[in-house]
């Protein structure tokens, strides 16, 4: 697709996302991005067939302003391109992207594409049962050495990058779905200070690009479950990565051509159309998770609830007001009673869903521990946080009195 990086320049994002890399003419006229289901695509000539296997192959280097033809869909397609080129500025530092066809994807090609067996890689618990799952079952058997440590916790963070001389330091935060974070600055620059630095990727799923921006703080690649926040209609799988270097990208595209996870048409277009609200549902459901944690946290049944706003301690809330613009969308409540009374509120709330997944314009409630960090043993799930009583909450758009009385009146009922 035409390059309008230099067009684009003096724009703020939320024009950006809507004009940038999508030109009308080459859609006959269409305002808006059709969908391109072709599978394969047709040369104008034998050698724009060479040039195109040539940089698709990493043998050669698109140039500046280079178009490049379209091969076949597995590769790349319209609809890709399109996309990738309107995340790239709602994610603030960022100057490529990459989509895949799930959360996961995106980040099973990245950890596979920089890292190999023998290296280590140290990650933030508690994290999604997924990435957690990802990292026993594929990768230590793989060779790539997880080294766990626990989220928010700096000085055990920099002890184990330091001792672990790490290829990735992975983290995800805040975390989930305790909400606690990791000091994402100090995490770079004691990544950077090996003698064979590390790179450093963030799953952003929970506050980003909204509230928290990675990139800026020297993160190498920011990934994202593009099925919650960035879709926000939990109808689709995606996800994404994105990075101020353009070559990581490139080399994750490499990779995505063999794996085959690129994001198909018609979800890119899906996707696509969805990105100039992602800040407004975003900004709703923050607000809206606000003024229910703030309320819920007086609740006689619930021992404790777990939100950014509601931080006490002092590195916590340093942590918070460094690297995030707002608290988010998401709480969690450790209720008086374990698992019956988690049980029990999920079976009387009547507008909240009981559903895994977050993000979503609808408001979703489960509970991790049988859920989605049921994967986790014993003691990870013990080291991490996830108790019994845990129960998390993705505040969606709806109007937060009417979702602050249902969660009242199930917690009433225990």
């Amino acid at each position: 697709m035409p390059d309008h990086t230099h067009d684009q320049a003096n724009l703020h994002s939320a024009t950006q996302v809507l004009t940038r890399g999508y030109d009308p003419a080459l859609s006959l006229g269409s305002a808006r991005p059709a969908v391109f289901r072709s599978s394969t695509y047709v040369f104008p000539s034998p050698e724009a067939a060479e040039r195109a296997f040539a940089v698709a192959s990493g043998r050669s280097r698109r140039a500046d302003g280079e178009n490049i033809d379209l091969i076949y869909a597995r590769l790349n397609h319209p609809n890709a391109e399109i996309l990738e080129d309107q995340l790239v500025p709602l994610e603030a530092g960022a100057r490529a992207a990459a989509v895949f066809n799930s959360g996961m994807a995106a980040i099973m090609t990245a950890l596979t594409t920089f890292a190999g067996p023998g290296d280590k890689l140290v990650y933030t618990v508690p994290l999604y049962g997924g990435t957690q799952h990802l990292i026993h079952e594929f990768l230590e058997p793989f060779g790539i050495q997880g080294v766990p440590v626990h989220a928010g916790y700096t000085q055990e963070l920099d002890d184990a990058i330091h001792a672990a001389q790490p290829r990735i330091v992975f983290i995800e935060t805040p975390a989930n779905p305790t909400i606690r974070m990791t000091d994402i600055r100090r995490a770079v620059a004691t990544a950077r200070s090996l003698s064979k630095p590390a790179l450093v990727f963030i799953d952003n799923t929970f506050l980003g690009p909204a509230f928290q921006h990675p990139l800026n703080l020297g993160v190498d690649l920011c990934l994202y479950s593009a099925t919650k926040y960035l879709s926000g209609f939990s109808d689709m799988l995606a996800g994404a990565a994105l990075a101020a270097d353009p070559e990581l990208i490139t080399r994750m595209k490499a990779r995505r051509v063999i794996f085959g996870n690129i994001l198909p048409p018609d979800e890119c277009w899906l996707l696509d159309s969805r990105l100039s609200l992602v800040n407004l549902r975003m900004n709703r459901s923050s607000k809206s998770a606000q003024r229910i944690a703030e309320t819920l946290q007086h609740h006689p049944k619930v021992r404790r609830v777990y939100y950014p706003s509601l931080f006490t301690d002092p590195d916590q809330i340093r942590i918070r007001d460094a690297q995030c613009d707002f608290p988010g969308g998401l709480l969690s409540l450790d209720l008086a009673g374990g698992k019956p009374a988690a049980f029990d509120f999920l079976r009387h709330i009547t507008i909240g869903r009981n559903a895994v997944s977050l993000g979503g314009v609808e408001t979703l409630v489960c509970h991790p521990k049988t859920t989605t960090h049921s994967p986790l043993s014993p003691a990870e799930l013990e080291t991490a946080g996830v108790t019994d009583g845990l129960v998390r909450i993705s505040v969606g758009v709806e109007d937060w009195r009417d979702l602050l009385a249902d969660f009242q009146q199930a917690l009433d009922k225990l």
